[in-house]
């Protein structure tokens, strides 16, 4: 990252050294090319049709072909999030480009680099209600770092060097640019910017060397310090620099639900993933903790239950590239601006020479505490009453079977809070999710992504019935384009986060969270026969016994996508749990009920 302006590669020019003359389609593709991107996903419309047409002749980007807009935003989400590289979604105008807000919404909350491209009307017609008219600019101004609008085919290479250079740089997230007709239509010189100079925008890198010996002070000194990692230490590329830096403290680190694979799980000083469902331990050394170091962590809701009562008796050192985001909603007693990877060096170096000439305190008493709480409070959960699969388990054994090299993709609900609980996450990038926005549809597309991206790992697609009835459909385009995914579906026939919710503080209610209403005896769909009309392998598991080998069967499958229909128990929870709007002290571990809190307690 830099906060300079930014070379860009030279273009190819005509023998004579007169730039080639292209329209501003083929700009498009050509300015593609030469920033380095393999690789799009999209869905041609009229407003952008005139970009497909040069896109069929490139030799260097390959397109895959979406059924969904939605699921050309969410590919190149988890392409991004799984490879660290950025992720280009293009779609035409009017719903074409609305489509795709849901997944720029998304990119946006969780920071991954995507390039939206989409198409607009002519611009004579624009403010005119033109046929598949719409403002995306305006629509997407609050959910991306910035949305450009060109209206003249010789802005097209300049304003796209741009828009990558924005997403990719700072704190990272989605950048739209949405290219009139008669811009792509027309023909002009090709002229390469010699560098992205924007003058607005200058993110803050390095940090203050006072404030980091401060940082570095206070971890010294404190009696019960806990990492506090988010997902900036993923986008940071930070891991190997977060592990040096913890082993020479000794402090505990927690990983939360956007940082998991951020810090090993194997490593004796993780405690786990705190927050509404976190362990025990995690939730409890935030609260018991003297200091907080928030490594690119935003103090999340989730993560900080009733903000107000969130680790009571700490001081906060706040670490993040994006200012907007330190003293948000925990004021920071040293804030820290820069960007993590280079944080944390300087951090470890200066602790290191604050411990070697005074030492720093004894964690001893508070490894005792938490190690007792590790005996006390091991994640786990009770067998099903109804006879059927029990989910936590059949996602435990996905992640066995697949192992740390596995990419796993969760869609939102109990089956993405089991995933984050029961698969061990040993490194970076192989845990893909919707932490912010909670976007359902999400797995299968992420996936799919990810494994393009990833040719060469697993890739599970971990979702559940509900979500996965909102992109199925891109089944067919893994199918068709030899994308092998794997995606286990925990079929409980509902809405299982809602339908626990009404469990626990609804009287068991259950108001339009049942997906198999009427058909008791057969769950509908038949996820086996969807899974074949796409092309895929369908495979029903009912039993316990059958697991084991269902799941060795689609890891031995490469040539199609595998779907697997396990079908798991309606009343499973998800255990830990910190009722909204109350103390994380008052995390509940009970298996079979919470009592219900209010919003005084």
């Amino acid at each position: 990252m830099t906060t300079e302006s930014t070379p860009v590669p030279s273009p190819a020019t005509l023998p004579s050294g007169v730039p080639e003359e292209l329209t501003g389609a083929e700009a498009v593709v050509r300015t593609l090319e030469l920033l380095g991107i393999k690789d799009v996903f999209g869905l041609p419309g009229g407003a952008i049709l005139p970009v497909y047409d040069p896109l069929l002749d490139s030799k260097k980007l390959r397109h895959i072909l979406v059924r969904h807009e939605q699921g050309a935003g969410h590919a190149a989400e988890g392409y991004a999030a799984s490879s660290g590289k950025l992720g280009v979604a293009i779609a035409t105008s009017g719903p074409g480009a609305t489509n795709l807000v849901t997944a720029i919404a998304d990119a946006h909350m969780d920071s991954v680099p995507l390039l939206a491209i989409t198409g607009q009307v002519f611009s004579n017609l624009m403010g005119t209600d033109a046929f598949q008219e719409a403002d995306i600019v305006g629509i997407t101004m609050p959910v991306t770092k910035h949305s450009f609008l060109v209206k003249k085919a010789e802005d097209i290479p300049s304003t796209i060097a741009a828009a990558v250079h924005i997403a990719t740089t700072g704190r990272p997230g989605p950048v739209l640019v949405d290219i009139t007709k008669d811009a792509q239509q027309t023909k002009v010189p090709f002229r390469w910017p010699p560098k992205v100079d924007l003058p607005g925008y200058r993110p803050i890198t390095k940090a203050h060397g006072k404030q980091v010996a401060a940082a570095a002070q206070l971890i010294a000194e404190a009696k019960r310090p806990v990492l506090y990692v988010g997902g900036g230490v993923i986008r940071s590329r930070a891991s190997e620099e977060l592990l040096a830096l913890a082993e020479s403290t000794g402090a505990p680190v927690v990983t939360t639900l956007m940082a998991r694979g951020a810090f090993p799980d194997s490593h004796p000083q993780h405690l786990g993933m705190p927050g509404m469902h976190g362990t025990v331990p995690a939730v409890l050394a935030l609260q018991e903790a003297d200091l907080l170091v928030a490594l690119g962590a935003r103090f999340d809701d989730r993560v900080t239950g009733k903000a107000a009562l969130f680790a009571p008796n700490a001081k906060v050192v706040h670490v993040d590239i994006d200012p907007a985001e330190i003293s948000k909603i925990r004021v920071a007693d040293v804030p820290i601006v820069g960007d993590l990877k280079d944080v944390l060096v300087d951090l470890g170096a200066a602790f290191g020479e604050l411990k070697s000439a005074s030492g720093s305190a004894d964690l001893t008493e508070w490894w005792e505490t938490l190690d007792g709480l590790r005996a006390e409070y091991p994640l786990g959960y009770s067998p099903t009453s109804d006879g059927l699969l029990a989910p936590q388990y059949v996602i435990q054994r996905i992640g066995e079977l697949t192992g740390p090299e596995g990419v796993y993709a969760a869609g939102v609900g109990q089956h993405q809070m089991w995933a984050a609980q029961f698969i061990k996450y040993e490194r970076p990038n192989s845990w893909l999710n919707s932490g912010g926005a909670g976007t359902m549809g999400y797995s299968v597309p992420a996936a799919m992504g990810a494994k393009v991206a990833e040719p060469d790992r697993v890739v599970w697609s971990i979702d559940g019935d509900g979500c996965f009835q909102m992109t199925n459909q891109e089944l067919a385009t893994c199918t068709l384009n030899d994308i092998p995914i794997k995606v286990a579906i925990i079929n409980n026939s509902s809405l299982g986060m809602v339908r626990q919710w009404q469990t626990l503080f609804y009287d068991g209610r259950y108001s339009n969270t049942d997906l198999n209403t009427g058909h008791d005896t057969a769950r509908v769909p038949d996820f086996v026969k969807l899974a074949e009309a796409y092309g895929a392998l369908g495979i029903r598991v009912t039993k316990a016994e059958e697991v084991d080998a269902a799941i060795k069967l689609a890891l031995e499958t490469n040539d199609r996508p595998v779907v697997i229909d396990f079908v798991v128990s309606a009343d499973a929870m998800v255990w830990p749990m910190v009722p909204q709007g109350v103390s994380n002290s008052y995390v509940q571990y009970a298996r079979d009920h919470a009592p219900a809190f209010t919003e005084e307690d």
